[in-house]
C-alpha cells in the first residue's frame, strides 16, 4: 500500500476511488458517513480533459475531499507503463480538481472483480460494463481499511 497521496494527502473518508483504465474508469465512492464504499459507475473514457472535467464534476456533487487512485503494480512491486500512465493521470486530476490523490496497491483487483461477478453467475461477457466499478469498491474498501 502506498501512502500519502501525489501531495501528502490527509486520509479522507469522504472520497472517490479510481480504477484507471485506457478505455474505462471504474468509480466507486463513500456512503454520506464514509463508512461504506459504493459502486458509481463505469466511465467511458472520453479524452484526458473530459474524463477530468466528469471527475472533477462528481467529486463536487458528491463532497468528495479526494481521490482515492489504484495504482496497477507490477506482481513484483515495480512500476511498469500502465503505472505510470495511472500516475500521470492522477497528477493530471490533482492539477484540474485541487483534491488531494492517494494511491492504492491495486495488484488483482480486476482479478477479484472478475472472480465475485463469475461467483455471481455473470457471463464473462457481461463483466465488460461491471468490473471496473467493482473493481473501483474493492480498493476504495482497501483504502478504507487502513484508516
Amino acid at each position: 500500500m502506498l501512502e500519502p497521496g501525489v501531495n501528502g494527502a490527509p486520509k479522507e473518508r469522504a472520497v472517490l476511488a479510481l480504477d484507471v483504465g485506457s478505455v474505462r474508469i471504474g468509480v466507486a465512492g463513500t456512503d454520506a458517513l464514509g463508512i461504506t464504499a459504493q459502486g458509481i459507475e463505469t466511465w467511458a473514457r472520453k479524452g484526458l480533459g473530459g474524463d477530468l472535467a466528469h471527475l472533477c464534476d462528481l467529486a463536487s456533487a458528491r463532497g468528495a475531499k479526494a481521490f482515492v487512485v489504484g495504482l496497477p503494480l507490477n506482481m513484483n512491486g515495480s512500476f511498469g507503463p500502465q503505472a505510470e500512465e495511472t500516475q500521470a493521470f492522477a497528477e493530471a486530476l490533482f492539477q484540474k480538481s485541487g483534491l488531494p490523490v492517494i494511491y492504492v496497491d491495486e495488484r488483482l483487483t480486476s482479478r477479484a472483480a472478475h472472480g465475485m461477478l463469475h461467483e455471481a453467475g455473470l457471463r464473462q461477457r457481461k463483466h465488460k460494463g461491471i468490473v471496473d466499478k467493482l473493481a473501483a469498491v474493492l480498493i476504495l474498501e482497501s483504502y478504507l481499511g487502513r484508516l
